[in-house]
């Protein structure tokens, strides 16, 4: 075993606000590489983040932050969504994101968010069915961003897309994919609910093969979505025997091309005339 069971649990042990995100997915990473050195990617990522500050004046508002942080991950060092070997089991350890600036959306997400924190943006993950994104609350409303595609912020029109794509037909009721309330699944993740996401996409376990029920952690995040729906629209989502709202399993190479589609699209744009980020709030 790779990293001390007791150790996992004391970080879990903590109000979730305080989980150390970053060192919990490094300790999840080191229960697959023993000899992993925790300590020096914490350091990188707080070297990231003073390089970036470093350039940021204190007057910097939200979206300029966000366009600052997205050139510096996508554009300066070139992290990059692994359209191509989507499953390859590194994409989902942050060591190996680190090292080989290439990842899966949950793994990218979590690089995003903490070195995002450091520099004065309070990003929050996001739980979407299918596909991890990033959230911005702003004072005019939220920015929905994909770390997978450079950075891309979401429409509201992408959104329904992406949910249509995880939810197939005649997986409900009453009611089709795009007319579920898109807020619901919007909401922030908790710490805890993202290292169980992280958890699903590498082995399933605690380090020392612990079930994460033991931690309080919810495995089962698509049991998750189907009460959103049950409980806003009345009906019976109807899982099946492939559990059709499994977070992952439905999201396949067509939609792979997609994002990169998505991301080349916008990595094309002059930095200059990219289109303002606040058009994409809802």
């Amino acid at each position: 075993m790779g990293v001390p069971l007791e150790s996992f649990a004391q970080l879990l042990a903590r109000d979730d606000v305080r989980i150390d995100l970053a060192h919990a997915c490094l300790m999840v990473a080191q229960d697959a590489y023993p000899k992993l050195d925790v300590e020096r990617y914490l350091g990188e990522i707080e070297r990231m983040a003073m390089r970036l500050r470093g350039r940021m004046p204190q007057t910097l508002g939200p979206e300029e932050r966000v366009a600052a942080l997205n050139e510096f991950l996508f554009d300066e060092l070139g992290y990059t969504g692994n359209t191509e070997a989507y499953y390859d089991p590194r994409n989902s350890y942050l060591n190996e994101v680190m090292d080989r600036k290439i990842g899966i959306p949950i793994s990218l997400s979590v690089l995003y968010m903490v070195v995002g924190r450091r520099v004065g943006l309070p990003l929050e993950g996001v739980s979407f069915p299918g596909h991890f994104l990033v959230r911005l609350r702003l004072r005019n409303g939220v920015l929905i961003l994909d770390p997978f595609a450079a950075g891309a912020p979401q429409s509201v029109t992408e959104l329904r897309e992406r949910l249509q794509r995880v939810i197939p037909a005649g997986a409900l009721d009453k009611a089709a994919a795009g007319d579920l309330p898109l807020e619901q699944f919007l909401e922030p993740a908790t710490h805890r609910q993202i290292l169980a996401r992280v958890l699903r996409t590498s082995a399933g376990r605690l380090p020392g093969s612990e079930p994460l029920s033991n931690f309080g952690l919810d495995s089962l995040m698509a049991l998750e979505v189907r009460r959103q729906v049950e409980r806003e629209l009345g009906i019976t989502a109807h899982l099946g025997g492939e559990n059709a709202f499994s977070y992952g399993l439905l999201y396949g190479h067509d939609a792979c091309d997609g994002e990169r589609l998505q991301a080349q699209a916008w990595r094309t744009w002059d930095r200059a005339s990219r289109p303002r980020y606040r058009n994409w709030m809802y």
